[in-house]
């Protein structure tokens, strides 16, 4: 089953106020494993982005003045996701933001029942404990030292490797590497017969 893990930033907390998406992450896993195939891109998003945003992700209006429009991405980006199932933290957030693009350009909207929620997963599993993506990386011991600023496909790394974990984690000494080695092989001698 392939699923695509995906995360957005974007100027603002409310598409409905006119933000925009500004950087989108995704890559693809295949029966729950990644496949090494991403997609990553910073789209221009014809307006200022809000100062407590830049705060959390670290992207400027200078940066992002030449990088694609949405319009000029959303072809690439919509074969990437394919009919695959979305998992995303917080999908209402990022399928909001997605949609608002999409209904921009006149296309249809990605239904909500594509997505998998894994705060929703998360809060399911652990009832009462915090579902941030850096608390369930504490959780599960995933390493996210390199996180200074969300980026969405920091996130989208560290969010395959929670949700791996929030549906039953890998099976711990399981290796499919073949070393090479022969296994050993140890010559008995036959045991001596009793005369009769």
């Amino acid at each position: 089953m392939r699923e695509v893990v995906l995360d957005t930033e974007t100027t603002g907390l409310n598409p409905g106020e006119g933000h925009r998406i500004i950087e989108i992450g995704a890559l693809e896993m295949v029966n729950h494993i990644p496949t090494g195939k991403t997609y990553h891109v910073y789209i221009n998003p014809e307006r200022v982005v809000d100062p407590d945003s830049i705060a959390v992700h670290g992207l400027t209006n200078e940066f992002l003045d030449d990088k694609p429009l949405f319009a000029d991405i959303v072809d690439d980006f919509m074969a990437f996701l394919g009919d695959s199932r979305l998992v995303i933290h917080n999908a209402a957030f990022d399928m909001g933001f997605i949609n608002a693009e999409l209904e921009r350009l006149g296309r249809d909207p990605l239904p909500m029942d594509r997505s998998l929620d894994t705060v929703a997963l998360a809060r399911s599993k652990f009832p009462g404990a915090r579902a941030n993506l850096d608390a369930l990386c504490r959780r599960f011991s995933i390493d996210n030292s390199h996180r200074d600023l969300h980026g969405a496909m920091i996130d989208t790394d560290l969010l395959a490797e929670v949700y791996i974990e929030l549906i039953g984690g890998r099976q711990m000494g399981l290796s499919f590497t073949d070393t090479g080695a022969a296994a050993p092989v140890t010559v008995m001698d036959p045991l001596p017969v009793a005369a009769a």
